[in-house]
């Protein structure tokens, strides 16, 4: 699929960044546009010349009409129970919508031909962000900048920095900070299938606080960005394990502080440089660090280049994949998870691509994210080996949750190309309780090493 103008000229700026150019902020134009032929959050409002992609409706704030939800803490509730696929891809007709895929996806249709199906649903964008997202990401363009070379931002919290992004840095800060949750807490089931069809269980209770993402706050971009808390509950050898730590919104000023609490030793350690390829705790080296969410953490080893916009058949709306009606032995099929419980539909997202630096070290030699364009949320990743190959292709499902107005962040499906090996994470499919989404009154002393030694005792 050709590009568009728009993704033409994106490019050109990515070329006057690495020549050295200063970059300018959104141009009077673009202020002037920004929602009205722009959604609030810099989307192309309109649809596409076919119709397939449909205008920017922004109907819903919050619970839709019709739908019966019990609250944060309770499973998603599909907003559009009674969508069914218009087609479904398969590695028979795969040739047919080629143009519209990622290379790890198609991947994935060479490697399971009999199996790996995507169901096509109708694209809805039905959902808008509250007037204060809005009004955090309006300043956001007018006034938000890098700083120390990209490993920083300059901007107002609650929303993600820059609408119109001129350069793959100020793309990739988007993803990095999104309009999420400002507390969350959940009890994750994590599923890492073998190439035989074996399963690895884990378990993982997860206090996430992000003072940013507290719209009654919002305020400039300093300290820190947000505090984890993660204790290993499964497998039954790690049972006690704490990791927790601080990001900041900058990483040369701060980089990531990490601790973890060993139940063998009873002792806390700092976790020194912790992030980038290091493995994820609990995944085996099947996820590096800085993969959770598709990309997280500094990104400095990286070259980050726009290679544009494009039409491509996305994992959204994602509310039956979460369904305490699906049971895991449904769910967690070899190769893959079960396509019957997938949802894709077609939708504009912004191609990034970043190239690892000379004399930089890390797992991958090339990482191509696809970042939705009505959310800022990478949805997408293809990671390439350092020699060039395709190595790994992951995706996260995201859905509207209704009692924060903004998108969550669900299972992530990280598959393996070579070992066919893949990482169902965050399931809360067999769990009592769903996402308890900005409901709970934590406290950054809940959080970093203290915190562990209490929990660990």
């Amino acid at each position: 699929m050709k590009h568009t103008k728009l993704a033409s000229a994106l490019a050109c700026g990515a070329l006057l960044l690495a020549a050295g150019q200063a970059l300018a902020k959104a141009t009077a134009d673009e202020l002037a546009k920004l929602g009205s032929t722009y959604t609030c959050m810099g989307a192309e409002r309109a649809g596409n010349a076919d119709g397939s992609i449909p205008e920017y409706s922004g109907k819903w704030l919050g619970v839709p009409p019709g739908v019966n939800f019990a609250g944060t803490g309770s499973h998603p509730v599909d907003a559009y129970p009674d969508d069914k696929p218009l087609f479904t891809i398969t590695a028979q007709n795969l040739a047919q919508y080629a143009d519209r895929l990622s290379a790890g996806q198609k991947e994935l249709f060479r490697l399971y031909p009999d199996t790996f199906q995507m169901p096509v649903y109708p694209s809805r964008r039905d959902f808008r962000y509250s007037d204060e997202v809005c009004a955090s990401i309006r300043d956001n363009a007018a006034s938000a900048t890098l700083v120390n070379d990209g490993m920083g931002v300059e901007a107002i919290t609650g929303a993600p920095p820059f609408p119109f992004p001129k350069s793959g840095l100020e793309l990739l800060w988007n993803t990095i900070l999104p309009a999420r949750a400002h507390t969350e807490e959940a009890t994750y089931d994590n599923a890492f299938v073998q190439r035989d069809g074996k399963i690895n269980w884990g378990r993982v209770k997860s206090n996430y606080l992000a003072p940013a993402n507290d719209l009654t706050h919002r305020g400039k971009t300093e300290g820190v960005a947000s505090y984890y808390l993660n204790e290993t509950l499964l497998p039954l050898r790690d049972k006690g394990e704490l990791n927790t730590g601080l990001d900041f919104f900058n990483y040369a000023k701060d980089p990531r502080q990490s601790w973890r609490y060993d139940p063998g030793t009873r002792r806390v350690r700092q976790s020194p440089g912790y992030g980038y390829d290091m493995s994820f705790p609990g995944t085996g080296g099947s996820v590096t660090v800085d993969e959770i969410r598709l990309f997280n953490g500094g990104p400095d080893r990286f070259e980050w280049t726009i290679v544009g916009k494009k039409e491509m058949y996305i994992p959204y709306n994602a509310y039956r994949l979460h369904s305490e009606k699906v049971g895991y032995d449904e769910l967690i099929k070899p190769g893959h998870a079960n396509p019957q419980f997938m949802r894709y539909e077609l939708h504009r997202v912004w191609v990034v691509e970043g190239k690892l630096k000379e004399n930089y070290r890390h797992l991958y030699g090339k990482r191509v994210l696809y970042i939705d364009e009505d959310t800022w949320h990478a949805v997408l990743a293809d990671n390439y080996d350092t020699r060039g190959s395709i190595w790994r292709t992951s995706m996260v499902n995201y859905y509207y949750a209704y009692e924060m107005n903004a998108w969550q962040a669900g299972v992530g499906l990280y598959h393996d190309l070579l070992e066919n090996t893949y990482l169902a994470l965050n399931l809360i499919n067999e769990q009592p309780k769903g996402y308890k989404l900005n409901a709970s009154n934590f406290r950054p002393a809940m959080f970093g090493p203290e915190a562990a030694r209490r929990g660990g005792l």
